[in-house]
Parts: structure tokens; sequence; C-alpha cells
């Protein structure tokens, strides 16, 4: 009798264990990531225990181009994304409502530069309005050879008066430093990189602001972070968590200087230059005021003119407050 009473004990400790392992099991989150300093929140989220905190176990997946991670979004191979660029987001959405929506919004402009065209340091260009009859590399994909265009457009320049390639970002820096292209419409943390290794200069940054927008302090919203809208019905308690992580990580990527830390080691920038890569303002959408949400929309509404999104779509069906 003793000794059943041992087995049973040694039986109930052990059942009481793997419960408590079940229950402190992490959930796995499968989040897209285009690697530019646009994905920044997700490195600060991880690195500083956020995700963990929330009892979250986020995989990054780097991806080449936004089409890969809508193609990811869609098949359900991932759940949410770090920043899928906006215009993507809303093509989808027009074309397959209630596919994902952004719970965060990246701001972008001449305060909070990101998108750049830049040139070989001994181009005789000065300005953007002389890159007419030029070779042009673009950051890749629809969206952003979309925005590459539309400032040229909104500047005089027809698109039959240039030639635009699109190149993955990680070859970017050679392909300037071996004068293959006149100039380069590209992003954040390689507009710093390329100026510092005097592979190229900047000619004029917050372009889409400026240009597309008319005002140098709009926000220009070209990416955000996501989930899918069958992630956030299947597991709503996890994706709530997942926000309450990303809201403090986007916190420290305005506030604290030394996020720009994780370049270096995610982004293949220098200690040196990292402390001065410009950002993005990041807002939850909860933050967002209507004049952004009205930006977000004069630009969406831009690329459906161009036929980028092929329905109009009122961008506030595809925004998630947390």
């Amino acid at each position: 009798m003793r000794s059943f009473k041992k087995v049973l004990a040694v039986g109930v400790l052990a059942w009481g264990a793997s419960m408590g392992a079940v229950a402190q099991a992490q959930d796995k989150v499968r989040m897209g990531l285009f690697i530019s300093s646009s994905a920044m929140p997700y490195f600060i989220a991880k690195e500083r225990g956020y995700f963990a905190a929330e009892n979250l176990d986020v995989e990054g997946i780097p991806l080449a181009t936004h089409p890969l991670i809508v193609q990811g979004l869609v098949k359900g191979d991932l759940d949410a994304a770090s920043n899928l660029l906006s215009l993507e987001g809303a093509n989808i959405n027009a074309l397959r409502p209630n596919t994902l929506k952004y719970f965060s919004i990246n701001c972008q402009n001449k305060k909070y530069e990101v998108e750049a065209y830049v040139v070989p340091v001994n181009s005789p260009v000065k300005s953007i309005r002389d890159l007419k009859g030029k070779r042009i590399m673009s950051a890749p994909g629809p969206g952003n050879l979309f925005v590459a265009k539309g400032v040229l457009k909104a500047v005089g320049i027809d698109e039959k008066d240039y030639q635009m390639q699109e190149q993955q970002l990680s070859v970017h820096v050679g392909a300037m430093q071996s004068n293959q292209f006149d100039a380069a419409y590209t992003v954040e943390p390689i507009v710093s990189i390329m100026v510092a290794q005097g592979a190229a200069r900047k000619l004029e940054s917050g372009l889409i602001a400026t240009h597309m927008l008319g005002r140098d302090n709009a926000c220009a919203v070209l990416a955000g972070g996501v989930m899918s809208n069958k992630f956030m019905d299947e597991r709503p308690q996890v994706a709530e968590r997942l926000a309450r992580a990303w809201a403090r990580a986007l916190k420290d990527g305005n506030n604290d200087p030394k996020a720009r830390e994780l370049l270096v080691k995610h982004m293949n920038t220098s200690a040196a230059l990292a402390p001065t890569v410009p950002l993005s303002y990041y807002n939850m959408v909860s933050d967002l005021k209507p004049d952004e949400v009205n930006d977000f929309q004069r630009l969406v509404d831009q690329a459906t003119a161009y036929g980028l999104v092929k329905q109009k779509i009122d961008v506030k069906t595809m925004l998630k407050s947390y």
C-alpha cells in the first residue's frame, strides 16, 4: 500500500510538472520581415524582451519583397509582418477584403527620413529634376516602383524619359559603387551606408511627403505593422499581447536613441554610423491623428488612380486599434 501511494505521488508530481510546462509554453507567432529601418520595431521587441514578457515566441522571417510577405499572409504561412508596404496592403485588401489590418503605422517625411534619391558622389546631377534621361535603380516591389516614379512625375518627369530597374536592397551599395546606375531610389539604412562609404551622395530625402502629398511634414505612410485577419480572429488574445509588446517597441524607437544600436547587429550598419541613421515615426493605430489618416488615404488614392491598387478602398477599413 505504501509503495502504491509512493508511485501515485510521483505520478501526480510528474503530471503537475508537465501541466506547468504546458502553461508556460510561449505562443508562437510567425512574422514577415522586409529588412530595412522600418523593421526596427521587431528587433527592438525581440532583443529587449518585450515579446517574451507577453509569453510570445515571435519568429522573424526575412523576405526579399513585399509581395512575398502578402503571399505568406494570404496562405497562412505568416501571422503578421513587421513592415508591410502600405500600398501592397491596400491592394490585397481591395482584391480580398479583410485579408489583413495595420495595427501600427510608420510616418516618414522631411523630419523622419526613410526614402531618398541618391547619385554617385561625382555626378553632375544637382536635383531630382535633373534625372530626366538617367538610368535609375529602385528599391524592389511594385509599391516602391510606384513611389519612385510618382516622385519624378510630381516634378514633371514622364516615365518614358528615364530607365528604372528594381534591385534587391542587398545589391544597392555595390551597384552604386560600380556606377551601374546614374541614381537610385533607396531606403534607410542603405542611404546612410552609401553616403558614409562614399558610394553616393544624398540628392533629396522625404520625397513622398514633399512631392506626392505636397507638404514636407505630411505623414507619408509607406509601411506599418500588420496582422492577418485569420490570426486576429482565431487567436485574439495572442494578437492583443503582440500589440502590447509592439507598442513598447514603438515607444523605444521614437524616444530611445540607443535603439539604433540594433542596426549594427541586424542591418550591417557600422557602430559609428548607427546613431545617425534616420528612422520613421512609429504610431500605434490607436494614436493616429485624423490628418495622418487623411495623408494615408491620399497616397492610396494616388496608387489607385495609377492602377497599382486595383479598386478604391477606404483606409479606415484596414486599420485595427489596440
